[in-house]
C-alpha cells in the first residue's frame, strides 16, 4: 500500500473510532503478513521453495472456438476481446463446453509423473467465465453449460489424494463479460464489491481447509492500493496461502514475481520469483498450434531457472472435451524421467553460487540435510563437519574431460546422479567426467564436499598484465 495513502486512512480511522494508532493501524492495513518475521515468512514459502517445478493449467470456453472464430484465427484465451466477439455469441460457446473426457485424476497423475510439486489452475481469466460454482455470477460453468458441475472440487481431491499441491489463477480486474471491469470509474468498484471478492472468498472457503495453497492474481489494470484491500482481507481467510505480485501495481507486493515467458538473465536477488512459460505458443487450446517446445528445450529452462533461484510454472491448454493434447502429455513425461534421475539437483536447491562456469552448463546448490538452515563449519560448536552438495548440470563435456572448481572445500566424492555408485575421478579440485556423457540433454555430476561451501572469488588482474 502506498505510504501517504496508508498514513491518511490510518490517522481518519484513528480519529473517526477513536482507537489507539497501533490498534488503527492493524484494521488500516489489509496485509496478512504484514507483521510477519523473517522466520515465518521463510517457513510459509518453504514448500514452494522446495518444489521448484509446478503445472498451470489454462481451460475455460475459449477452448471451444479454439482460437477460430468464424475462419478468422487468432486469440486463444483472449478471443472473445482480439476478435471482438459479442457477449451473446460467446455465450453460444459455454453451451458447447460439455468436458465428458475430463480426468483430473489424470491430470494430477501427469503432473506427478512430470516430476511437478504443484498445480496453478486458472479458475477465471478475462472472459469472466469461473470454473465453479458461484453465487456472485451466473457465467460460471455450473449455470451456463451442459456439463453442470463445478470442476474445481474433483481437481481439490485429485491433489489432495496425490499429495500436489493446488493454486487458483483469479483475474481481478479485467472481466469483458461481467460489467465494470477494467473501468477507472465507480462501475469497477462495484464490479470489485459484487464479483470479484466475493468468487474469491468462495474460491478460498469452498475447497477444504488445505485448498488452495496459492492465489495467482492475474493482472492489476486500474488496481489501486484501496481496490486491492479487500481482496488482501480475504485471504486472511486460508492463513499461510501464497500470493503473487500481480494484484496491484507497481507489481512489487505479494510473496513471489511472475516473469512471463522469460527467465531472468541472473535471477531476481533475494526476491522469490517464477517464471510462468507455455508448451508452445499458446495458453489456452488453439487447435492449429503445433509449435511445440522440445523436451530438450523443457528440462534445460528448468535447470536455467532452478540454478538462478527461481520456480519454472508450465503450462497446458486442455481441449474443450477436457483432454491435454498428447505433444504436452509426451513432453511432460520425457522430462519426469529426466526427474527421476535428477530431481535431487532441483528440488530444494539453492542458485548457482558461482561467478564464472567452469563448464558448459549450469549449477545448483543443495545444503544437504540442514533444512535450509546455514551450514557448520567444520568443528564449530564441537559439532562435526557437515557436508553439502553441488549439482553440475553438463550441456557438453569438457574437451579435456576434467573440470576444476573454484573451491576452498575438500571436495569427498564426485558421482553421476545417473550412477550414484560409480565415483568419478577426483584430484585435488578437479573431476574427471565420462565420454560420452551418458544424456545429450544435461548429465548431472553431484559433488560432495566437506564443511560449509566456500568459493574462491575471482580477481581481476591489474592493468598489463594479462
Amino acid at each position: 500500500m502506498n505510504r501517504l495513502i496508508y498514513q491518511t486512512l490510518l490517522a481518519a480511522l484513528a480519529l473517526s473510532v477513536g482507537l489507539p494508532l497501533a490498534r488503527a493501524a492493524e484494521l488500516a492495513n489489509p496485509d496478512p503478513y504484514a507483521h510477519e518475521t523473517p522466520a515465518q515468512r521463510d517457513a510459509r514459502m518453504q514448500w514452494w521453495r522446495e518444489a521448484r517445478f509446478g503445472m498451470m493449467i489454462c481451460w475455460g470456453v475459449y477452448a471451444v472456438p479454439a482460437g477460430v472464430y468464424k475462419d478468422k484465427r487468432g486469440g486463444a484465451e483472449w478471443i472473445m476481446s482480439i476478435q471482438k466477439i459479442p457477449k451473446a455469441e460467446y455465450e453460444g460457446f459455454a453451451k458447447q463446453f460439455n468436458p465428458v473426457k475430463y480426468d483430473p485424476d489424470a491430470w494430477v497423475r501427469l503432473a506427478k509423473e512430470a516430476g511437478m510439486k504443484y498445480i496453478v489452475l486458472i479458475t477465471k481469466h478475462h472472459d469472466g467465465f469461473a470454473l465453479f460454482d458461484s453465487k456472485a455470477s451466473a457465467w460460471n460453468m455450473v449455470k451456463a453449460t451442459p456439463y453442470g458441475k463445478d470442476l474445481l472440487k474433483p481437481l481439490a481431491e485429485a491433489c489432495r489424494k496425490n499429495g500436489i499441491k493446488l493454486g487458483f489463477y483469479y483475474s481481478q480486474a479485467q472481466d469483458w463479460y461481467n460489467k465494470g471491469a477494467g473501468d477507472k470509474d465507480a462501475r469497477m468498484d462495484n464490479y470489485i464489491r459484487d464479483v470479484a471478492v466475493p468468487q474469491v472468498r468462495e474460491l478460498l472457503t469452498n475447497y477444504g481447509p488445505d485448498m488452495p495453497a496459492i492465489l495467482w492474481w492475474d493482472t492489476p489494470y486500474d488496481m489501486t492500493p484501496q481496490r486491492a484491500a479487500p481482496f488482501l482481507e480475504a485471504l486472511k481467510l486460508k492463513p499461510g496461502i501464497l500470493h503473487n505480485n500481480r494484484l496491484v501495481k507497481p507489481e512489487v507486493g505479494g510473496d513471489f514475481s511472475t516473469p512471463e515467458r522469460k527467465i531472468p538473465a541472473t535471477g531476481l536477488g533475494d526476491r522469490d520469483w517464477e517464471t510462468c512459460m507455455t508448451l508452445n505458443d499458446n495458453w489456452g487450446y488453439v487447435s492449429y498450434d503445433k509449435n511445440w517446445k522440445s523436451a530438450e528445450s523443457l528440462i534445460r529452462n528448468l535447470i536455467d531457472i532452478a540454478s538462478k533461484g527461481g520456480n519454472y510454472l508450465l503450462n497446458v491448454g486442455p481441449t474443450a472435451e477436457g483432454e491435454i493434447p498428447q505433444p504436452s502429455v509426451e513432453r511432460l513425461q520425457q522430462m519426469g524421467q529426466w526427474m527421476k534421475i535428477n530431481g535431487e539437483a532441483i528440488y530444494g536447491t539453492k542458485a548457482n553460487p558461482f561467478e564464472t562456469m567452469p563448464f558448459n552448463g549450469r549449477c545448483t546448490f543443495l545444503r544437504q540435510g540442514f533444512g535450509g538452515q546455514a551450514l557448520l563449519r567444520p568443528g564449530a560448536g564441537g559439532q562435526a563437519a557437515q557436508t553439502a552438495k553441488l549439482f553440475l548440470h553438463l550441456y557438453r563435456r569438457p574437451v579435456n574431460g576434467k573440470i576444476t572448481l573454484p573451491l576452498s572445500n575438500k571436495i569427498t566424492k564426485a558421482y553421476l546422479l545417473a550412477t550414484p555408485n560409480t565415483p568419478l575421478k577426483v584430484e585435488d579440485k578437479t573431476i574427471t567426467v565420462p565420454d560420452p556423457l551418458p544424456d545429450p540433454v544435461a548429465t548431472v555430476v553431484a559433488v560432495e564436499i566437506a564443511g560449509e561451501l566456500e568459493v574462491i572469488k575471482e580477481t581481476t588482474p591489474a592493468k598489463g598484465t594479462r
